[in-house]
Parts: structure tokens; C-alpha cells; sequence
């Protein structure tokens, strides 16, 4: 158990650092932590900035994360080769009602192609045997046999797409109720991602 946490930690541990801190439980009350400026700046994009990428989307998912202090490399001896960001983070409590797997894969395949439809994402062949397969599991999970005849996954994705507007999005301009929206959808109509 900790309240606070203040650290300045090496740089390339950041990502799984953060993760290990998001899904720490009991909650926390806050962190102030020293990253590398690109890797700060990502937790805190917006959407239709150049930084706003999944990593952006998955911290702001589970916690609210405000820039506090730049920190040139002039400051350290010997300095490094990067700037450095200090930021503050807090937990949302309560977490977010989503499974975060079935969230991150959504995400995952979303921004694989940031600036593409995800019409043009979603209704690739490779994506489309992935979600049949997913569709399959969840069936085999349920204890549900397969419907006959056999939905068109292509089909059922664009349907979607459509209902909800979001065909002609891309994932790089879209904000965090866009994912859920979204997500949401897709479950109701029994498509996952994991």
C-alpha cells in the first residue's frame, strides 16, 4: 500500500511502470514522476495532435494526467541526450465500467493505422478473420452453438460503423466516449477484440 508516489526513474521502464501504477490496488491518491518530454507529452495529447497515439488513450482511460514542469537536460550532470516532463497523475475512482483487454484490443487495432477510416481499418481481411475468431471464442465460451447460417462478419462491422457515425472517423481525432461508444456497440453486437 502507498498514497503518494514521487519518482524519477529510468527512462525505459516509463511504459511498464506506468501500467504496473495504473492497475495498482488499493488506489493511490496521486504520483509525481520525471519522464522523458516525448513520452510525457504522449500521456497528455489530445486528439488531433501529432503525439495522441494508444498510449495517450489508455493512460487517460484510467487516470487524469496534468503537465506541472519542464525540465531541461541543462539541469542534470552529466546531461542527458532528452528533456524531461514532470507530471502529476491521479487515479479515476471509481475505474472506468470497461473490461481494459477487450478495451486495449479495440485500441490496439484502431491505432495500428491512426489516420486511416476505420472502415478501412476494420473491414480488412485479417481484421475481419480476427473478430470471427474472437466471435467464435465468445460463442464456444457462452456454451452457444454457432448461428446457421454463419453471419458475415464484413456485414455486421460496417453495420455498426454505420449506425453509430463512426465509419468515416479516424482513431486519431477521436476521444475517449468516441472508444467507449464505440466499444460498446461492437459487444452488443457480439463483436470483441479479445
Amino acid at each position: 500500500y502507498f498514497d503518494v508516489c514521487v519518482a524519477n526513474l529510468p527512462y525505459q521502464i516509463s511504459s511498464p511502470f506506468l501500467f504496473k501504477m495504473l492497475s495498482h490496488r488499493p488506489m493511490f491518491r496521486s504520483a509525481v514522476i520525471m519522464f522523458q518530454l516525448e513520452f510525457a507529452q504522449r500521456l497528455i495529447a489530445k486528439p488531433g495532435e501529432d503525439l495522441y497515439c494508444r498510449l495517450s488513450v489508455n493512460t487517460q482511460l484510467l487516470a487524469k494526467v496534468e503537465s506541472l514542469l519542464k525540465v531541461g537536460k541543462g539541469n542534470f550532470r552529466p546531461p542527458p541526450k532528452v528533456d524531461s516532463l514532470v507530471v502529476k497523475i491521479e487515479i479515476k475512482n471509481p475505474p472506468p465500467a470497461v473490461n481494459f483487454i477487450e478495451w486495449d484490443g479495440l485500441v490496439r487495432m484502431l491505432f495500428n493505422r491512426k489516420n486511416k477510416t476505420l472502415h478501412a481499418i476494420l473491414t480488412v481481411k485479417s481484421v475481419l478473420g480476427i473478430l470471427e475468431q474472437n466471435f467464435k471464442t465468445q460463442l464456444s465460451l457462452r456454451n452457444l452453438p454457432l448461428p446457421e447460417p454463419f453471419p458475415d462478419m464484413k456485414l455486421m462491422v460496417e453495420e455498426v460503423l454505420t449506425t453509430t457515425g463512426y465509419s468515416d472517423q479516424r482513431a486519431a481525432k477521436m476521444d475517449l466516449n468516441d472508444f467507449l461508444c464505440l466499444l460498446a456497440a461492437f459487444n452488443e453486437r457480439g463483436i470483441h477484440f479479445t
